[in-house]
């Protein structure tokens, strides 16, 4: 438990990962320590071999787990032998050779224009602070792209109406500025002038009606309901909402490095999950105009 330990505090303290994130590293390692000891009666992790993971591999498998969770508790343990190969407790990693299971990728469908004008219209219609701080969500979700983690840490003093920006603090805190579209200024003042109503000690930019700090569910649960009215799609989040801003930028002709940045990923790879709708796109407009595609005809 003390490599555990040593372990989970690299990861906060080095390399800033989120405590959500530490917490998952940790019920992994955990869970494969308690998967030795129940099996093979090992109580270290050091001495451990690539057949003994393979095990419990298939015991997870064997317990409907999916490819998904195997993979990522796969990556729990590469990275922690890592850390103890860099600690120099061991001097080869057991996963090095290690090949992840097979998943079916993923395929987010973003909100589309007019689904995201309709949520904001009825929104508009409404009256009180819950749809007025609600439609900001939205509405900043839309035009910034930003993680709901993002959103709800960002402060009153993140706003620049001066330069026009908006600070993000986000993954292992790494900070970014992010432009405000004009059309954003109205909503966020009259936002501050009803929040003023609520709370005036809070620093962060979205609250409860109680005043509080907002929470995870509660900005899933906006996205969720307002969206549930005008969409059928299956997946209604907030990082729906991320991949919309994507996607309509490279529509709409922005290069994939501009997205990049803005988006706060550390490499084009990353980004590059978002092109796969903004490529339909572009192969529709390419039938569309070319003389010779058969659509014309």
């Amino acid at each position: 438990m003390k490599l555990i330990q040593a372990f989970l505090e690299y990861l906060l303290l080095e390399k800033k990962y989120a405590k959500h994130t530490i917490i998952s590293y940790q019920n992994d390692l955990e869970s494969f320590l308690n998967f030795l000891e129940t099996t093979y009666g090992m109580a270290s992790l050091k001495e451990v071999n690539y057949a003994q993971i393979r095990s419990w591999i298939v015991l997870l498998v064997s317990e409907k787990k999916s490819n998904r969770t195997v993979n990522r508790k796969m990556s729990t343990l590469k990275t922690f032998y890592k850390f103890l190969i860099k600690t120099k407790q061991i001097t080869e990693n057991p996963l090095q050779k290690h090949k992840s299971l097979k998943v079916p990728k993923r395929v987010n469908v973003p909100f589309n224009k007019k689904e995201i004008e309709e949520v904001l219209q009825n929104l508009e219609i409404e009256k009180g602070f819950i749809p007025l701080r609600d439609k900001l969500i939205v509405e900043l979700f839309y035009a910034t792209g930003i993680r709901r983690s993002e959103l709800i840490n960002l402060k009153i003093k993140d706003v620049d109406f001066i330069q026009g920006t908006i600070k993000v603090l986000g993954k292992r805190n790494k900070e970014r500025y992010i432009p405000l579209l004009q059309v954003l200024y109205k909503s966020i003042q009259n936002y501050l002038v009803v929040r003023r109503e609520y709370v005036q000690d809070n620093d962060y930019l979205f609250i409860t009606k109680k005043g509080n700090k907002l929470y995870g569910t509660l900005v899933y649960r906006v996205i969720n309901n307002y969206f549930s009215t005008v969409s059928s799609k299956v997946k209604k989040s907030p990082h729906v909402m991320r991949h919309a801003f994507a996607t309509h930028l490279l529509n709409e002709g922005a290069d994939l490095n501009s997205v990049k940045e803005l988006l706060g990923h550390a490499s084009l790879a990353s980004t590059q999950v978002y092109t796969n709708n903004s490529l339909k796109e572009l192969k529709n407009v390419y039938n569309r105009a070319h003389p010779r595609s058969s659509t014309k005809n």
